[in-house]
């Protein structure tokens, strides 16, 4: 089983965080940027991030990774069984990806990934999304996150948790996590998270990757 891209990416990391809870161990392939490898086009024809492969299944788009993997190796579940948490879950996915990673993105990319593949970063469009863009989101999930060790959907550990968390590891690595004064609780449940057993050692991956590169 192969996944290809970069775990900061907060998609490539959700399937790893998603795989690692079912006890699986995926094979990290690194794609670099601008020199796609053959293998991945073959997982994701437009070259996006991640790319899978288990054995003649290959795949891309971390949502349909995770419905691949969730129907393969069900224990311990993504998806509730209810239809209304199945459907709330679900939902958190989506606004993580699209929303949330959304905004996140102009912050990481400006100030952490330019200066790795040697640009200049648009470090004005980073404190627009910091101070425009992030913090009615932040607003949103100061309201509904739970306390810290608790899951947002069901009682028990699903694709929201994993799907929001993920784009906050990328705002820790780039200065944008949420201010504890203004928003305790989703501080809390963010900090909590990064002390998961099975997100903290890719966490220290990626600052050790980081690092090595300052």
């Amino acid at each position: 089983m192969k996944v290809y891209g970069a775990s900061m990416s907060p998609f490539v990391r959700k399937v790893l965080m998603v795989a690692v809870e079912k006890g699986l161990s995926p094979e990290l392939v690194p794609v670099v940027f601008g020199k796609p490898d053959p293998a991945f086009r073959a997982c994701s024809p437009f070259g996006k991030m991640p790319g899978f492969e288990d054995g003649d299944f290959r795949i891309s788009d971390s949502t349909a990774i995770v419905t691949y993997l969730d129907a393969k190796y069900p224990t311990p579940p993504m998806l509730p069984s209810s239809p209304e948490d199945r459907a709330r879950a679900v939902w958190y996915e989506e606004f993580a990806d699209t929303i949330l990673t959304a905004a996140g993105a102009k912050v990481f990319f400006n100030r952490v990934v330019a200066r790795l593949i040697g640009r200049e970063g648009d470090l004005d469009a980073a404190d627009k999304a910091l101070a425009e863009e992030l913090p009615p989101i932040y607003d949103y999930l100061e309201g509904v996150v739970p306390e810290p060790g608790g899951f947002l959907v069901g009682g028990q550990l699903s694709i929201a948790d994993i799907g929001v968390v993920s784009p906050f590891v990328n705002m820790m690595h780039c200065g944008g996590s949420p201010d504890p004064a203004r928003w305790p609780r989703l501080h809390a449940w963010t900090q909590g998270w990064f002390e998961h057993a099975k997100l903290k050692p890719l966490i220290a991956g990626e600052k050790a990757f980081l690092a090595a590169r300052a």
